[in-house]
């Protein structure tokens, strides 16, 4: 039985650090790490909303399909 492959920091679209803008409600977040969700393994990022700092948690699959996009600093 072959163990799953992990998370990579540098295996997503968006690295740590990298500043996003949300395209349907406009809000702003950082991406703060990408993880492991840990039942399934699945690739999940963790990232931090720029106004309220709330941290958020959502597949990596979702994050990269186009409902965020990267923002210059």
């Amino acid at each position: 039985m072959s163990k799953p492959k992990l998370a990579d920091p540098d295996d997503g679209l968006f690295n740590p650090g990298s500043k996003l803008r949300h395209v349907k409600t406009g809000g702003f977040y950082k991406v703060v790490l990408l993880a492991n969700v840990e039942a399934t393994l699945e690739s999940a990022y963790v990232y931090d909303s720029m106004q309220s700092h709330d941290c958020w948690i959502r597949p990596k699959a979702e994050m990269e399909d186009g409902r965020f996009e990267l923002i210059s600093e």
